[in-house]
C-alpha cells in the first residue's frame, strides 16, 4: 500500500494538480443541499419532500451554508473577496429576482408544450425546468465572480437532466427547453427572450484560439448569440463566437451552422446542406 501511495505522490509532483491542498475544497454534497433548500424556499409546496419547514429559518440556514462554501471556494482558488463586500448577502438579495425569472420560464414551458397539463406539472416533473432553475441560481453566483460553486451547481443539473448549461451563459426571459436531454450551452453564449430549444441542441465553440505554447486562450467570446423569439429544433448545432442568429428565426433539426443568420429566416437541412427561407 505504501508503494502505491508513493507512486501517486510521485505522479502528482510531475502534474499541475496536487493530491493535497492547504485549504479544504467546497463540498459537492453541501452545494447540492443549498440547491434543494433554494428550491424549497421558492417553491415550498413542490420541493419540501413532505416535511414543511419554516421558510425564514430555512433561508437563514441556507445563507449560513452558502457563506461557508463561498468562503471556502475563494480560499481554495487563492482569490480574495473585495474588502467589505458581502457576496453571500448579495446573492440572497437576488433570490426574488431568480424566482421572478423562473415563473416566466414556467409560463414558457406551459404555453410552449401542448402536453403540459398544468404549470404545477412543469415544476414537479420537467427536467428542462429543473436544469433552468439551477442555471438561474448558478448564473447569479457566476456574475458575483464566485469560483467553483457555479460549475458544481450546473454540473449537478447536467448529471440529473442531461442538460449542460454553463453558468456564464446569459439567457433572457421565458426560456423554453423541451425534452431536455443532450442540450449544451457554452459559457459565452447569449440568448434573448422567448427562445425555444429542443433536445440535442448545441450552442458551442467553433475552434479555440491558442497562445504561443499551444494552450487554449481563455476569457474570449467563443459561443454564438441567439436573438429573441428564436426556435431551434432537435440536434441543431450552432458554433462560433461571431455567429449571430437574428430575431424570429427558426433553425430546423440537424442543421449545422458556423455563420450568422439574418432575422426572420428559416434554416432547414435538405440532406446535403442548409437551405435558407425568408419567413412570411
Amino acid at each position: 500500500m505504501d508503494k502505491i501511495l508513493k507512486e501517486l505522490e510521485k505522479i502528482a509532483d510531475n502534474s499541475k494538480i496536487t493530491l493535497t491542498s492547504g485549504e479544504s475544497i467546497p463540498s459537492r454534497e453541501t452545494v447540492k443541499q443549498i440547491i434543494k433548500n433554494l428550491h424549497e424556499i421558492m417553491f415550498p409546496v413542490y420541493f419540501n419532500r413532505g416535511i414543511p419547514r419554516d421558510r425564514k429559518a430555512l433561508l437563514l440556514e441556507t445563507a449560513k451554508m452558502l457563506c461557508s462554501q463561498i468562503d471556502t471556494a475563494f480560499k481554495f482558488s487563492a482569490q480574495e473577496i473585495e474588502e467589505d463586500r458581502d457576496i453571500c448577502g448579495e446573492f440572497i438579495g437576488r433570490i426574488p429576482y431568480i424566482y421572478s425569472m423562473l415563473l416566466k420560464d414556467i409560463e414558457a414551458l406551459y404555453n410552449g408544450d401542448p402536453a403540459a397539463k398544468s404549470r404545477e406539472e412543469v415544476i414537479i416533473s420537467y427536467p428542462g425546468f429543473y436544469a433552468i432553475s439551477i442555471y438561474r441560481m448558478a448564473h447569479e453566483l457566476y456574475e458575483l465572480n464566485v469560483p467553483l460553486i457555479p460549475r458544481i451547481m450546473t454540473e449537478y443539473a447536467h448529471q440529473k437532466t442531461g442538460v449542460d448549461i454553463n453558468a456564464g451563459a446569459k439567457i433572457g426571459e421565458y426560456f423554453f427547453i423541451d425534452h431536455a436531454t443532450g442540450i449544451v450551452i457554452g459559457e459565452t453564449t447569449t440568448i434573448g427572450n422567448n427562445v425555444k430549444l429542443y433536445q440535442g441542441v448545441t450552442l458551442g465553440a467553433k475552434s479555440f484560439e491558442t497562445d504561443e505554447s499551444g494552450n487554449p486562450v481563455k476569457g474570449i467570446k467563443r459561443h454564438p448569440d441567439i436573438g429573441n423569439n428564436v426556435v431551434i429544433y432537435a440536434n441543431a448545432t450552432i458554433l462560433g463566437g461571431d455567429t449571430q442568429i437574428g430575431d424570429n428565426c427558426v433553425i430546423g433539426g440537424n442543421v449545422w451552422l458556423t455563420s450568422s443568420v439574418e432575422a426572420n429566416q428559416t434554416v432547414l437541412f435538405n440532406g446535403l446542406e442548409a437551405v435558407y427561407k425568408k419567413n412570411k
